[in-house]
């Protein structure tokens, strides 16, 4: 793309790629999520003119949200055969939603968690810094598979955030959406998933030399250059109810031994998502599962 194309105001069409590829990597929006992403400066009715089309054509189709009249956007087998080769979408796509009863049956936990991502996008845009639509990345998956026990780690998002104020610093989290609908005793042993992948080497193949002295380095190396920190964020309950789920993660963080090496490493937090949504994820909302109680901001943990 050329300098002088790049400065040009977006068109329509422009607008029908983004939200296809939004639609792509997070599988299921809203029209009102896809217009805080997109368009977030006019008026929310002109999103349906980039969205209409897209159905028209038989990129995309909608379910119904329970009672409330609103609906949620997925692609069509046709709209992900179209994105499968986009270069923003490489690696970030997943099998398509076959049907609107599908769709609906993901839709609450998969919204949930967009609800999460427009918290942080909405106040990075208000602080200047560089967190974009496509920088939550859902259902990232990393095998574990001779460690015994769960052979694999799908964190719900992980997020990439450059913060551009007092400096520049780049972070990287790991996000698990917690609705409530789980034990909290089964939310708390994923972090006993997350110490395994820190600790994980790949068990060396090949010769000396080569296959086995690339294997040496712990398995998350191969990806980030940082161990990301990880974020519960939960909601669903009453406050109390979501009080006593921190502190079980807490609880898990001081009582494993895995899972307290983690936490000497890796920066561990959860906060409850209305708190984000009117306070921001910069506010002094999270709790750390390790040492101190008190609330931090997320890049403080």
């Amino acid at each position: 793309m050329t300098t002088a194309s790049m400065l040009q105001p977006p068109t329509e069409d422009t607008h029908a790629h983004q939200a296809l590829a939004l639609i792509a990597q997070h599988r299921l929006l809203t029209t009102n999520q896809i217009h805080h992403m997109l368009t977030p400066d006019t008026p929310p009715r002109k999103i349906h003119k980039v969205l209409v089309p897209l159905r028209e054509q038989g990129l995309t189709d909608q379910t119904a949200l329970g009672k409330s009249g609103l609906q949620a956007h997925f692609l069509t087998p046709a709209g992900h055969q179209t994105v499968s080769d986009w270069p923003e979408l490489r690696g970030r796509t997943s099998a398509p939603i076959p049907s609107p009863a599908a769709a609906s049956l993901r839709a609450a936990h998969t919204l949930t968690g967009v609800r999460a991502h427009l918290a942080f996008l909405t106040q990075a845009r208000t602080r200047g810094d560089e967190y974009h639509p496509l920088d939550w990345v859902p259902e990232v998956t990393h095998r574990l598979p001779d460690t015994g026990g769960e052979d694999r780690l799908i964190a719900d998002a992980v997020l990439h955030y450059t913060a551009t104020r007092p400096r520049r610093l780049q972070y990287r989290a790991f996000v698990e959406i917690d609705r409530a609908t789980m034990s909290s005793e089964r939310l708390a042993r994923k972090l006993i998933t997350y110490a395994r992948f820190h600790a994980y080497t790949p068990q060396p193949i090949g010769r000396r030399g080569t296959v086995a002295d690339q294997a040496a380095m712990l398995a998350w190396q191969r990806t980030y250059p940082r161990f990301p920190r990880i974020l519960f964020i939960l909601t669903g309950a009453p406050r109390p109810t979501l009080a006593h789920r921190i502190t079980d993660l807490r609880h898990m963080t001081a009582d494993h031994d895995l899972v307290r090496q983690l936490a000497a490493h890796v920066p561990l937090g959860a906060a409850i998502l209305e708190d984000i949504e009117t306070q921001g994820p910069h506010a002094k909302v999270w709790t750390p599962l390790a040492g101190s109680t008190e609330p931090r901001s997320w890049t403080q943990l």
